[in-house]
């Protein structure tokens, strides 16, 4: 009994539209995921089969005297709605149901506020919070008086949003300073990398397709990774080597989700610029997941409304030890991957450097036997591919691929 007590018990409620069985029994139990996520227990699912949500509380005034019930019987401390709730929904809902309504938006941002370890990721989770709440105050009654107790109320914590609009559009502004501020920042950082002519990878995918864990591997560091939904708020880049000897940078970014809300893109757009200059995109998909079609289709929808569309993609399907049965690869090019296994990532470094070549300059050289050091920069620098010495002239033959606007393909 004591465990129970650990959790926030929570019923979700969710509306399934005709023909829509299949995606909404997987948005229901990602739902509940995400709430497992943010630290609660669902202790009934409630729904209803409907083509249009009811204008005033979604569900309907019967449906919505059966959650009130159901919230007294089951001790039911959060009613969470698969919906965006608008705010006139949450004020209508809160004066019929005497629990906590909240959407499964506020429960994103809620895992988002309970993960962000850097400055940045909390300030930009706040932000999210802070204009995601804004426009919902009137008739937060409830809600607003738990502030700082339990899901879908974390974060912004001791700033008792309910007193003051100008307080909060304050912060606000105050939070985007300081944003601005790491950003010019991160933005040095890049246009350095840029310059460095260093090619740049971005991973990219669908929250828990196991990119930190690609990331792990492929780099050997040891990023936060955990088979939990957003493990990686905060972006890192890292450096790591080709079986060629060329080093690339690669860097991780925060996972996608179904209905990912508008704040939380706009808040993190900073943080997924990281990727929106690389060279080449690595887009890691959970194989094994139900409703993996979805998956692809949800981070390709937000790649074109981040303009990151056009970037050169490498597909990776990862998990295929955990996949049940042949895996459907949609996407091209692809890479078919167990991220635990030492071969598949050898086999992930090779097929990352043939895109590559697809997207480099080729270049022939030839180097005096004495300068060791530019062999050595090439190797470093560029996909070298050839290497052959003539004893004759004294002369290194070499051929490879770079980038295009790099010294070795200027000559």
């Amino acid at each position: 009994m004591e465990q129970e007590k650990e959790y926030e018990k929570v019923i979700i409620v969710g509306i399934e539209k005709q023909h829509e069985e299949e995606a909404f029994r997987y948005s229901m139990d990602e739902l509940e995921q995400l709430v497992e996520n943010a630290g609660g227990k669902v202790v009934a699912q409630l729904s209803q089969k409907r083509e249009h949500i009811d204008r005033k509380t979604v569900i309907g005034k019967g449906k919505v005297n059966e959650l009130k019930h159901l919230a007294e019987e089951l001790d039911a401390q959060t009613i969470v709605f698969n919906q965006e709730l608008s705010p006139s929904h949450v004020r209508n809902l809160q004066e019929e149901v005497e629990t906590k309504v909240i959407d499964r938006i506020q429960v994103i941002l809620d895992i988002f506020a309970l993960r962000a370890r850097s400055k940045e990721g909390r300030l930009q989770v706040q932000l999210a919070q802070l204009s995601y709440i804004l426009p919902r105050l009137a008739g937060q009654g409830i809600n607003m008086s738990r502030l700082g107790a339990g899901i879908g109320t974390r974060g912004p914590g001791e700033t008792k949003l309910e007193t003051d609009r100008r307080h909060i559009q304050r912060q606000m502004t105050d939070i985007k300073k300081e944003l601005k501020k790491i950003e010019a920042h991160r933005e040095r950082s890049r246009e350095q990398r840029k310059q460095s002519n260093i090619f740049q990878i971005g991973l990219i995918g669908y929250t828990n397709a196991g990119k930190s864990t690609i990331l792990n591997q492929l780099t050997d560091s040891d990023t936060y990774q955990k088979d939990q939904l957003f493990a990686t708020l905060d972006p890192l880049t890292r450096k790591f080597e080709l079986p060629s000897g060329m080093e690339v940078t690669i860097t991780d970014t925060v996972g996608f989700i179904q209905d990912l809300p508008t704040q939380l893109i706009e808040a993190f757009k900073s943080t997924l610029e990281e990727s929106s200059d690389v060279d080449l995109l690595l887009h890691v998909v959970d194989a094994s997941a139900d409703n993996m079609e979805a998956h692809e289709q949800t981070v390709l929808s937000l790649l074109n409304e981040l303009d990151m569309g056009g970037i050169p993609t490498l597909t990776v399907y990862n998990k295929r030890d955990l996949a049940e049965g042949p895996i459907k690869s949609s996407l091209y090019p692809n890479c078919i991957i167990s991220a635990i296994e030492e071969e598949d990532i050898e086999s992930l470094k090779e097929t990352i450097a043939e895109e590559m070549r697809k997207m480099l300059e080729p270049y022939q050289l030839e180097i005096p036997s004495q300068r060791g050091d530019i062999l050595v920069q090439l190797r470093k620098q560029t996909l070298l591919d050839r290497q052959l010495f003539d004893e004759e002239t004294q002369l290194y033959f070499v051929e490879g691929y770079a980038k295009k606007e790099s010294k070795w393909t200027q000559k």
